[in-house]
């Protein structure tokens, strides 16, 4: 008793090492493969929808190995997670890169989204079990700020990069990153610190976890859907609409970098905003004006117009830092916290997948245009889902109420 007494309170600078660092890491990679992988793939001689069919191949990779990365984080623990993930994401990277054509390639962005699924878990974990709720809110925005900044610093880096050496240079960013990262975590993460990844019988079941859960999922997870839907889409449309603008990569580049800059300045005040007033705050505005800037796009005939849009989406995005990774971690339960973790993203994700695969088909059948107007719709009644049907997961003690438990320190 009188350790547990003793023991520090959580403070959220003891997640710069093991989390934040890594994960900036680790984003400026990712979002440089997410900006230039569809270009790259046009490089190699594919259509615009096969293009589009490429960058989704990660998102299915993520989807489809939500469940069972959640299990294997069940299992082992976020610390072994974590390096398993890095080393196959910097992997899978360089052999994106150095892929012969549209095929190879989209089978290695389907294996990186593989891999990123076990990442994502891992170091979410990790920070749900040592922030309080009452400091969940900013410790996982701060989660999505760290992978912010990295969207800021991959594009732009990565544009003039693929300006200077091709696409394939851009892609090798996330291989670079990934070494970094499994530096900091070999160093910093230890496993004495590690905090345990609750499960009921591994494995419940799909099935059974969305039967006991299917309110959060119906509605919240629903919501998310369609924000993950918006954010894949808007990360292919951006690219592709300049591509048709005609722009060169470096333009295109500093279209998203810029975006990533606005969203990356809100992280913070958003994890404050949904700390103090709910979760709802954060989510809604988010949807509409991401919806709304899509509308926006096919509007477009200029550099400069296509990076107010681009920053309108960013200011956007910024203000659903977090939300997904915050809303999962209310919702879970603390005795299989691991298999939830793994069922919720895999529910999300099915928005991250079929975002790419929709833009694909309708500007197959249609143009880029209307695939736009539709990806922007989906986000609209995705604000409607959140705002009217889904539950506020901010729960608040009262005064009387003992304070929790302080939990051991990462």
């Amino acid at each position: 008793m009188a350790a547990d007494q003793s023991q520090a309170p959580f403070q959220i600078r003891s997640l710069v090492t093991t989390v934040y660092a890594p994960t900036l890491l680790m984003g400026i990679g990712q979002s440089a493969i997410l900006a230039f992988v569809v270009l790259q793939a046009r490089d190699l001689g594919a259509s615009v929808g096969l293009a589009t069919v490429v960058f989704a191949m990660r998102g299915l990779g993520v989807m489809i190995f939500d469940v069972p990365a959640g299990l294997v984080l069940a299992r082992v623990g976020p610390r072994k997670s974590m390096l398993v993930s890095i080393l196959l994401i910097g992997a899978f990277a360089a052999l994106a890169a150095f892929s012969p054509n549209p095929i190879v390639l989209g089978a290695t962005v389907f294996a990186l989204g593989a891999a990123t699924a076990l990442w994502m878990l891992a170091r979410i974990a990790w920070v749900s079990n040592a922030a309080p709720i009452e400091q969940r809110g900013r410790s996982i925005a701060l989660v999505g700020g760290s992978q912010r900044i990295g969207n800021f610093v991959g594009p732009a880096v990565g544009g003039f990069i693929a300006q200077a050496v091709g696409f394939e240079g851009a892609l090798l960013l996330q291989t670079f990153g990934a070494v970094g990262a499994l530096l900091l975590v070999l160093a910093f993460v230890h496993e004495r610190d590690e905090p345990r990844v609750a499960t009921a019988h591994v494995p419940t079941g799909l099935v059974r976890m969305l039967s006991t859960h299917r309110r959060s999922f119906l509605t919240a997870g629903l919501a998310m859907v369609a924000l993950q839907f918006l954010r894949q889409g808007r990360q292919v449309l951006l690219p592709l609409w300049g591509d048709e603008l005609g722009l060169g990569p470096a333009e295109i580049g500093l279209v998203i970098g810029f975006a990533s800059a606005i969203d990356m300045l809100l992280f913070y005040p958003v994890g404050v905003v949904m700390d103090r007033y709910g979760r709802k705050w954060s989510a809604v505005p988010s949807m509409l004006l991401l919806g709304g800037s899509l509308l926006l796009v096919p509007l477009t005939g200029s550099f400069e117009a296509l990076l107010v849009v681009g920053l309108i989406s960013g200011f956007a995005n910024g203000l659903g830092s977090g939300i997904g990774m915050t809303l999962g971690a209310d919702l879970a339960p603390p005795e299989s916290l691991g298999e939830f973790l793994g069922v919720w993203r895999f529910v999300s994700d099915i928005g991250t997948s079929a975002g790419p695969f929709l833009v694909a088909g309708v500007a197959s059948v249609a143009t880029l245009g209307v695939a736009c107007v539709a990806t922007g719709g989906v986000g609209l009644l995705g604000a409607g889902v959140m705002a009217f049907l889904a539950p506020e997961t901010l729960r608040r003690r009262r005064p009387r109420d003992p304070a929790p438990t302080p939990r051991a320190q990462p």
